[in-house]
């Protein structure tokens, strides 16, 4: 009897959950009448069919084909699994090295004709789509009607026509909101900065786009790319659309921004979505030109230009990008100025009172220091991965053996189902025997469920784990040590660390780091007694030469 596994999707075009049952449903009837064991099912929600690299269904589904799980992937139709040519051909490819075929309800088995063909179309499918999806929605936008997004300031305009089909791109000025983005324009037209306008308004509290708090960043935008509320000709009265288009990376499968060319861009006047005079608007733009001149495009302020030519800058990697966090709002903690570290939320949007800074130097000495000296020569290290090697097993354990009873029910089952099958073909039917399938048929369905949705089988957790976590500390102060190993040292950091917590000291310039992540959460499992103060070393005091090390 073939395994077969069950794979559904529907797209983000198509919002309905009840697709994937109703896929799930006729893929079933299917592995019925050809007498087929279901061995599990696989699907992604809302998740389009352009890419399989962010699609973690079909991403489970060949890892377990590689690991022999079924022998058949069963789906509605070809599209359901991927639209795009190269993935199809590349599932295909490594399927078939796996000796897992594929079969669909549309299409039969797949072979390499439908892989060629049906890619091709679908692929052709997607670009035509988009073409006209572009082309109907540059006609809305000539006609004055948004073309997608919604600014703030703005909200939609619901209604229908005549045929009670509702009527897209639609918008009107929401007046409080209106009157919050004038007041951005006079106050930049007059010399405040973006982060200072930002500040101003969260300490009152005023929202800013979709409900967030506001940020220099919201507000200055970029000039070439329109964004921000400095640079959105809307407020103008002028809808500016297609100054970007988006391409999916191969890669990764995500969308990335591409700039159109201005002559490409499509301009409409709407003067009824018009929230800034001629004259503010001239006003704030002269201003940008100004600051533009003195400081290089964008910044703001002496400060903001600073910070923008950091950014701009080829300077090295931070070993901790990415991985402060502030202990008050648990917001992101990143470099301001050259070489120093602090809260985003306090200091370009006010809304924290975390004002401590921090070298970039001072708190890479700190963490490492943590790994190397407190981690790796602490006790605490062999008792914790102790204690996390026993329970990890001792649930895999407790999981095979559930696995094994599921299976061993359900092969009786398997076995009632086919003596009751057997006496109706033989003339032996009795109208109890129904009501019987029928039991046996939803006892089969929830252990097959509980099989599918059980967490994969994990390989037990060799006791020798510690080691292998030292080995990856010694890689990681060798890579430190290559000038030329920054991007391993950051792979090594983040491979033992994925959390760094700053928090304010009470005494003056006195910051508090913790360091968390996975090593960090094994260490917490389990705490002796005599290693207490081992497990306070955890957490590093970052600061002044006044604090003892722990």
């Amino acid at each position: 009897m073939s395994r077969v596994t069950l794979y559904a999707r529907y797209s983000s075009d198509n919002q309905s959950e009840s697709s994937i049952e109703d896929q799930f449903r006729l893929c079933r009837e299917h592995a019925r009448r050809e007498q087929w064991k279901i061995t599990g099912t696989y699907h992604d929600a809302a998740i389009s069919g352009a890419s399989m690299i962010l699609r973690p269904g079909i991403q489970a589904l060949l890892q377990d084909a590689q690991r022999g799980v079924f022998d058949v992937v069963l789906a509605e139709a070809l599209d359901r699994i991927s639209r795009d040519q190269a993935d199809v051909a590349t599932l295909f490819k490594h399927l078939r090295f796996a000796g897992v075929s594929i079969i669909t309800l549309a299409e039969g088995e797949i072979s390499e004709l439908h892989v060629g063909l049906k890619g091709t179309m679908n692929a052709l499918l997607l670009k035509d789509l988009a073409l006209k999806t572009h082309r109907g929605l540059r006609g809305r936008v000539e006609k004055g009607k948004a073309g997608g997004g919604l600014s703030y300031g703005y909200r939609v305009v619901k209604k229908q026509d005549e045929s009670g089909e509702p009527v897209r791109g639609d918008r009107e000025i929401v007046a409080d909101e209106a009157s919050i983005v004038r007041r951005i324009f006079r106050a930049f037209a007059a010399g405040k900065s973006p982060k200072a306008i930002a500040i101003e308004l969260n300490r009152e509290g005023i929202p800013g786009p979709l409900g967030r708090a506001w940020g220099d960043t919201s507000i200055r935008g970029h000039v070439s790319r329109g964004t921000g509320i400095l640079n959105n000709e809307l407020y103008a009265g002028l809808l500016v659309w297609n100054r970007q288009r988006f391409v999916k990376d191969p890669a990764t499968g995500r969308r990335v921004s591409r700039p159109n060319p201005e002559n490409q861009w499509i301009r409409t006047e709407v003067p009824h979505l018009r929230i800034v005079d001629d004259e503010l608007w001239q006003a704030a733009r002269a201003r940008q030109k100004q600051i533009s001149a003195i400081f290089g495009p964008n910044p703001a302020s002496t400060r903001e230009g600073r910070a923008s030519r950091l950014h701009l800058a080829n300077r090295p990697v931070s070993l901790l990008s990415g991985l402060l966090t502030c202990g008050c709002c648990g917001g992101k903690i990143s470099i301001l100025m050259p070489n120093r570290y602090g809260c985003l939320n306090h200091h370009r949007r006010g809304t924290c009172a975390n004002n401590r800074t921090i070298t970039r130097q001072k708190i890479e000495a700190r963490v490492l220091a943590g790994l190397k000296d407190r981690l790796v020569s602490s006790e605490a290290v062999s008792e914790a991965v102790r204690a996390y090697v026993e329970e990890m097993n001792r649930l895999n354990r407790d999981r095979r053996a559930q696995s094994d009873t599921d299976r061993r029910a359900l092969q009786k089952i398997e076995r009632a189902i086919a003596g009751i099958m057997t006496a109706i073909e033989e003339g032996l039917y009795q109208p109890f025997m129904k009501a019987r399938m029928d039991e046996l048929e939803r006892q089969r369905a929830e252990i097959a469920d509980r099989l599918t949705q059980a967490p994969p089988d994990v390989p037990d957790i060799h006791p020798n784990v510690s080691n292998i976590y030292r080995q990856k500390v010694v890689r990681f102060t060798e890579a430190l040590d290559d000038p030329d190993g920054g991007r391993e040292a950051v792979q090594a950091l983040r491979s033992l660390i994925g959390q760094i917590v700053l928090t304010p000291g009470k005494s003056r310039g006195e910051v508090h780091a913790e360091l968390r992540g996975e090593l960090m959460g094994i260490l917490e499992i389990a705490k002796p007694q005599q290693n207490q103060r081992a497990s306070r070393c955890m957490s590093a005091v970052v600061a002044g030469p006044r604090n003892q090390p722990c």
